[in-house]
C-alpha cells in the first residue's frame, strides 16, 4: 500500500515538474517556501501578537501551536516514519532548492504553517484568518512545486496543523478559564 501511494505521489510531482515549472513561477514559489523556513513568518506573527496586550492570548495560543507542532512533526513523526525525500527515491524528480537533508514525512513547512494559520482563523477576524490560511496553502504548495515533499507529506502536514491548532486553542481557553475563576475566587475571598 505504501509503495503504491509513494508511486502515485511521485507521479504527481513529475507532472508538476513537467507541466507547471517556469523560471517566473520558480521565483514566486521559492519566496513562498522561504517564508516558511524555520517557521519564520509564523514566529514573526506570533511575536507581534504577543507584544500587544489585546492579542496576547492569541499569540500565546499560536506559540503553543508552534511548540506542539515542532514536537509532533519534527521530533516524533519525521524520525519515526523516516521517509526519504522524493528526489532521493525518484532520481527523475529534480529539486529546485538546496535539497533538505532531513526526512520528508510530514512536511514541517506545512504543519507549522497550518498550525498557526488555523489558530489565527479561529481567533482573529475572518479576513485575517482567511489570509493566514491562503498563505499557509501557498507555502505548502511550494514544497510540491520545488520537488522536496510528496503530496501525502503535505496533506498530512495540513491535518497535523489542524489538530495542533485545535489542541492549542482548547488548552489556552481552559487555562484562561481557570485563571479567571481563580482570580474571581481570590477577589471574593478578600471581601
Amino acid at each position: 500500500m505504501m509503495q503504491t501511494m509513494t508511486f502515485l505521489d511521485a507521479q504527481l510531482l513529475l507532472w508538476i515538474q513537467q507541466n507547471l515549472r517556469s523560471d517566473a513561477a520558480t521565483v514566486f514559489w521559492e519566496f513562498m517556501t522561504d517564508l516558511g523556513n524555520m517557521g519564520f513568518l509564523w514566529i514573526l506573527i506570533t511575536v507581534g501578537l504577543l507584544i500587544h496586550s489585546k492579542t496576547r492570548s492569541i499569540g500565546l495560543t499560536a506559540a503553543l501551536a508552534i511548540v506542539l507542532n515542532t514536537v509532533i512533526s519534527n521530533g516524533i513523526l519525521k524520525l519515526w516514519v523516516a521517509r526519504p525525500r522524493p528526489f532521493s527515491t525518484f532520481t527523475e524528480i529534480i529539486p529546485l532548492i538546496t535539497p533538505p537533508v532531513d526526512f520528508s514525512f510530514p512536511s514541517g513547512h506545512t504543519s507549522s504553517s497550518f498550525a498557526v494559520a488555523f489558530v489565527l482563523f479561529a481567533l482573529l477576524p475572518r479576513r485575517w484568518g482567511v489570509g493566514a490560511l491562503v498563505t499557509a496553502a501557498l507555502i505548502s504548495l511550494s514544497r510540491l512545486y520545488l520537488g522536496v515533499h510528496y503530496p501525502t507529506d503535505v496533506l498530512t502536514g495540513v491535518l497535523i496543523g489542524y489538530g495542533v491548532a485545535k489542541m492549542a486553542v482548547w488548552a489556552v481557553k481552559k487555562w484562561e478559564a481557570r485563571r479567571i475563576s481563580a482570580s474571581q475566587w481570590h477577589s471574593a475571598k478578600l471581601y
